[in-house]
């Protein structure tokens, strides 16, 4: 009975890095889970997170996929709860000139796990939560969200897609009893580089890192308080959230660019360890 009692959250991209600190930030505070990624590694997250006292239900699907978010949102009803806590956190980035280097292909993929998907889980689990009349919904853009992206066209506009995506859906949602918040990261030590092929940018080598876990317990903090968007990470990051409001595009665009050019770190061999 006492495992019946405890709220249910719904983490995606939780198998390594920010998703499974959130996941874990939800096991540590009483919720049960199902988590969804599409690597082999979620099985052993799930592992971890069973540890921690939680019932959790492992979604190995892509939802890059129709069917794979169809494959999830079915686990989910099976489940036979209600969805309390909806973390929105899958994501891949395509790095490269638009024009000469990337393959629409691998951008194509990326609008529909980083935008579709977003879109897709959130339509199941707003109306959800409106007709239970409580519910928070949090959804990862990035600091990248908040400028001109070179080299990272596309993800950097999925990014900005979901951070005004997530403060439409609050707007909308402000009498219901759910809440939407933003959260905001700033470069993370996850594998998000490497899966990129971004190892040998400055962004990469030469950025002060910031902890998933920490990532996590922010966001995790902000989204059970309400709000309506945080950047997290280290004090760097949130001035840099802050300065953004005031600096020009030209002059944000090119501070990305040099940060996110293939080959700009200082010891490219670094980046092979």
């Amino acid at each position: 009975m006492a495992t019946l009692a405890r709220p249910l959250a719904l983490i995606t991209g939780a198998s390594t890095g920010i998703g499974f600190h959130l996941a874990r930030q939800a096991a540590e505070r009483g919720f049960d889970l199902i988590i969804a990624a599409n690597e082999p590694e979620l099985a052993r997250a799930a592992e971890e997170l069973r540890a921690l006292g939680a019932r959790v239900e492992p979604v190995q699907a892509n939802l890059a996929t129709k069917e794979g978010c169809e494959q999830l949102i079915a686990a989910a009803e099976r489940f036979g709860r209600p969805i309390e806590v909806l973390a929105l956190n899958a994501g891949i980035g395509v790095p490269g000139d638009f024009t000469t280097e990337t393959k629409l292909d691998d951008e194509l993929e990326l609008i529909q796990l980083n935008i579709v998907s977003t879109v897709r889980l959130a339509k199941w689990g707003a109306r959800r939560m409106v007709d239970a009349g409580k519910g928070r919904i949090l959804i990862t853009s990035s600091i990248a969200g908040i400028m001109p992206t070179p080299l990272q066209a596309v993800y950097g506009a999925s990014k900005a897609f979901d951070l005004s995506f997530a403060a439409s859906l609050r707007h909308e949602l402000r009498d219901s009893g759910v809440t939407v918040t933003a959260v905001l990261p700033g470069p993370t030590d996850t594998e998000f580089f490497r899966r990129a092929g971004m190892e040998d940018t400055k962004v990469a080598e030469e950025a002060v890192k910031n902890q998933p876990e920490e990532v996590a317990k922010q966001a995790f903090d902000a989204l059970m308080a309400g709000k309506e968007r945080i950047a997290a990470g280290n004090f760097s990051v949130k001035l840099q959230g802050y300065l953004s409001r005031f600096m020009p595009e030209t002059m944000k665009a090119e501070m990305h660019r040099k940060m996110s050019e293939h080959g700009s770190a200082q010891n490219p061999e670094r980046s092979k360890r």
